[in-house]
């Protein structure tokens, strides 16, 4: 059984802060659980732009507001506490907070990340060897 708590993790290595997000990463591949799991923070006003090309990532919205644009059709949705969104696709794709709030999301990653991760030029990250 794996147990944790969140503020075991800040401030660790398993706590990564970006200038658009703080990603506070609970699980990991060497869980050997087949996913990973991110407790997230998307700042106040961040602009994202993101495609998971090696992830397939499920986001749930427990904080805040804002909003996420699917890039290959515009549409775009709002997101509030009890959103969920699955890219199911490896959609290209804007994520956007609203100013004055941070949004608070539950992600999952399948293939499980490793906890090493950054986004790179397109927003994606590599897969794990």
């Amino acid at each position: 059984m794996i147990v944790k708590h969140l503020e075991d993790i800040l401030g660790t290595a398993a706590d990564v802060d970006t200038e658009g997000w703080t990603s506070r990463r609970l699980i990991y591949k060497d869980a050997g659980m087949g996913y990973s799991v991110n407790d997230t923070l998307i700042k106040p006003g961040a602009e994202l732009t993101m495609e998971y090309k090696n992830h397939l990532e499920t986001v749930y919205c427990i904080e805040g507001a804002g909003e996420i644009t699917d890039l290959a059709t515009g549409q775009t949705h709002a997101i509030r506490p009890g959103t969920i969104y699955a890219l199911n696709h490896h959609d290209r794709h804007i994520l956007r907070a609203n100013q004055g709030t941070h949004m608070r999301m539950v992600c999952v990653f399948n293939p499980p990340l490793t906890g090493r991760e950054v986004h790179d030029e397109t927003g994606a990250y590599a897969l794990a060897d």
